[in-house]
């Protein structure tokens, strides 16, 4: 009985994401494939989607992206979250936005036509997605963009606001590589990964819809990709308003520093785009999103990117050296 009411369930949801890819315009495998590779221009033109306030680790990389030359930053979005430091999605991503403003002040870089507020809640019906001034914005940059020069959406928390405008345009998974922190390596026993389980339908959306995904699995990938108070005192403080900012942010996070480091996750997804050498990949078939957060698969669907490993002694090297430049 068990068994069968598993089985049942499954099916399902492998039904639920067979109506959804009818929702979407086919693109061949040797298309996606090609938009996989290695961003062809420089610098590459991107969109930071991000939940700035959920933790500490979203500042860095809106900082690391604006201070790379090897980035074209069109626009950073809000995005929601709900933790202990929001009262729901809609509040996590006004105080995104806030937390955006406050980090845009310190790098002394104007938010006017820069920063969008994104989704107010979490996806709960397909066919009402929520118009919010994120997906409006992205919908339209996207249709500005084309396959041979795609617009790369780099979303390290909840993916609501990108698929929100998926679902809206479905056109723009054609020009548009997304590159998600989020769920666990495919592996792993449990998708419960903070980005990936808040809204699951939204996660769901963006590995059924076919659009470009290079996906950084936190656990246990991203979770490498750690610091320590004294390697911040040592490269970041001093480094101008910002860099005292994120060193002050940094040693507040935690009480008790000693034998103590924290990952900051979302540097990575910034990383790939400047350098993906540093975080080597496998294109895999992409998984299905199953309702008890977990991965099924299945070797006839689509392909997406997936980093196995990352290196951090070059991703931090770079960020600190470019820190530094800058505030000379």
């Amino acid at each position: 009985m068990i068994r069968c009411i598993v089985l049942t369930l499954l099916s399902v949801t492998v039904l639920e994401g067979l109506a959804m890819g009818q929702r979407f315009p086919a693109m061949s495998e040797s298309r996606r494939i090609e938009m996989l590779q290695s961003p062809a221009k420089r610098p590459v033109r991107m969109v930071l989607d991000t939940d700035t306030y959920n933790e500490i680790d979203d500042q860095f990389a809106v900082v690391y992206a604006l201070i790379s030359p090897e980035l074209d930053v069109q626009a950073v979005y809000a995005a929601p979250f709900h933790n202990n430091r929001s009262s729901g999605p809609g509040d996590g991503m006004e105080k995104s936005y806030e937390e955006i403003l406050r980090v845009l002040d310190r790098l002394g870089k104007s938010p006017e036509g820069f920063v969008f507020k994104g989704s107010t809640h979490w996806i709960t019906n397909l066919d009402e997605p929520e118009r919010s001034p994120v997906a409006l914005d992205l919908i339209e940059r996207a249709k500005k963009s084309s396959p041979q020069d795609p617009l790369y959406v780099a979303a390290v928390g909840a993916i609501t606001n990108v698929a929100n405008a998926i679902l809206i345009e479905p056109s723009i998974i054609q020009n548009i590589v997304v590159v998600w922190l989020g769920g666990n390596g495919h592996t792993w026993p449990s998708q419960r990964e903070f980005n990936y389980m808040q809204d699951l339908k939204a996660s769901r959306v963006v590995f059924d819809c076919g659009v470009p995904l290079v996906q950084l699995p936190c656990t246990p990938i991203v979770t490498h990709f750690t610091t320590t108070v004294p390697e911040m005192e040592r490269y970041v403080g001093g480094r101008g308003p910002i860099g005292d900012y994120l060193l002050t942010i940094f040693k507040d996070y935690h009480k008790d520093h000693f034998a103590w480091s924290k990952v900051l996750w979302d540097m990575t997804a910034v990383a790939w785009l400047v350098n993906n050498e540093w975080l080597p990949s496998d294109l895999v078939h992409s998984p299905i999103v199953t309702d008890n957060y977990t991965y099924s698969f299945d070797s006839s669907r689509h392909m997406i990117r997936v980093v196995n490993f990352v290196r951090r002694d070059p991703i931090f090297r770079d960020f600190f050296t470019k820190l530094d430049k800058r505030s000379r």
